[in-house]
């Protein structure tokens, strides 16, 4: 059904880089939930006038609520796919994401209601009635609310969607709690226990959870987060790829849009190196890396020494002191300066975020000792920074 749905209404849906595409696949979504949720409505508020029952018109007006998220992600993804323009010269991709965060928001009012509804049923029970229709319209909206679920999941997935994964996650929020519902009343049918309210409870933490775990993943790239490893990997092996990079650091990437990342990078090139070729082949790189991942980068040149062999042998010995020290922390911008009573070694230090003021700086005394134990002419001028990629 999924597929068929993504052939009728989604041109070159196999183009997911295209943002015109990527709005196609969200209006699907979303049009799709809108329709979902009003049928539920109509069909729940009726029955629920015709068999007298309150919690059916009460979940039917909760169905209401789901068609405004799918309602907010329609407009989140209409604007998220507007072009560039002089006051947002980077797109306006991050709308996407504050969809996500106000549907986050939804679902953690819904589990807080929910926990709300159950604590008050636990300290004043009231008798759920076993009835066939009601079990049925619940069982429907369960059918539909799960085929949604899976439905915003498969196609968040594919285009990397913020928004339809919270959609997913609300729809799977709603089949918790009818789930419940029908369980609690199934067994009161049976057997006259009333556990409506202690069912209740449990759903509630399991969507209040779902939906403080969307917020997360949605605030993350608004705040700014970590380079992830793998794709750091990956670029990093295409930039050393071209002939005349020595090395790579201080890989910093900015997302503006699930299809819309701005990077720097700093390269380490021969400083004898021809600076006109070296200008050419980081040229060539920015274009490649657009090209091959979709993101736009820019390079800023560090120059450093290859072949003396002090200055190499200076900066093995500083790396296999860190080495010793600390085998996570890393090197890069190494210089030696001599002077007339000593010989500075210059290089930035990078380590983890674990570092305290305290630790980082019995690090950097420990670092100069051992230096001046080999040496007592060699200074360390050390910068310390952290790094940008996701620690493991």
């Amino acid at each position: 059904m999924t597929e068929l749905l993504v052939r009728l209404f989604v041109k070159n849906k196999e183009n997911i880089q295209d943002q015109g595409v990527r709005t196609s696949y969200g209006i699907l979504s979303s049009v799709v939930g809108i329709i979902c949720n009003l049928i539920l409505f109509v069909v729940k508020i009726i029955v629920g006038f015709l068999i007298n029952s309150v919690s059916v018109m009460a979940d039917a007006f909760n169905n209401l609520s789901d068609a405004a998220s799918s309602v907010i992600s329609f407009i989140g993804v209409k604007l998220a796919g507007k072009p560039a323009d002089k006051e947002h010269p980077f797109g306006h991709g991050r709308i996407e994401y504050v969809a996500a965060l106000a549907v986050s928001f939804i679902i953690l009012q819904v589990g807080l209601t929910l926990l709300k509804n159950s604590f008050l049923k636990v300290l004043n029970p009231e008798s759920v009635k076993f009835n066939f229709v009601l079990i049925g319209i619940l069982c429907l909206s369960i059918f539909i609310k799960l085929w949604l679920m899976l439905f915003n999941k498969k196609l968040g997935k594919r285009i990397k969607s913020s928004v339809m994964l919270a959609t997913a996650a609300d729809s799977m929020g709603d089949v918790m709690v009818t789930s419940a519902t029908v369980v609690s009343a199934i067994i009161a049918g049976l057997t006259g226990w009333q556990i409506d309210g202690y069912m209740g409870l449990i759903v509630s933490i399991f969507v209040i959870i779902a939906g403080i775990k969307i917020a997360k993943d949605t605030l993350e790239p608004l705040l700014g987060q970590a380079v992830d490893r793998e794709v750091y990997k990956s670029i990093t092996n295409l930039v050393e790829s071209y002939p005349g990079i020595v090395g790579t650091h201080d890989l910093i990437i900015h997302s503006y849009g699930p299809n819309h990342r701005m990077a720097t990078i700093h390269v380490e090139v021969p400083c004898d190196i021809n600076f006109e070729q070296a200008h050419e082949t980081i040229d060539q790189i920015e274009r490649d890396v657009l090209e091959k991942m979709d993101i736009f980068l820019v390079i800023h040149m560090d120059p450093i020494e290859v072949n003396d062999v002090t200055v190499l042998e200076k900066k093995k010995l500083v790396k296999d002191i860190i080495g010793r020290l600390d085998d996570k922390a890393t090197i890069h911008d190494f210089r030696v300066v001599n002077t007339e009573y000593q010989i500075n070694l210059i290089f930035d230090l990078v380590v983890s975020f674990s570092y305290t003021p305290d630790k980082e700086q019995k690090l950097l005394t420990k670092i100069i000792e051992e230096v001046r134990k080999c040496d007592a002419r060699l200074n360390c001028v050390i910068t310390v920074e952290n790094s940008y990629v996701a620690e493991e």
